[in-house]
């Protein structure tokens, strides 16, 4: 996702960037299996 680092160096913090960024990650691959593949199916 082009993320290296965090801005916030409080652990509570950087968990939470974390947990946001591995939750995106998961949505964008769950589109790209889901989503994409009957799509292309159908065309």
């Amino acid at each position: 996702m082009g993320s290296a680092h965090f801005l916030a160096w409080i652990l509570a913090k950087v968990r939470a960037g974390m947990s946001l960024q591995v939750l995106a990650y998961t949505m964008k691959r769950m589109i790209q299996i889901f989503w994409v593949r009957p799509l292309m199916a159908a065309i």
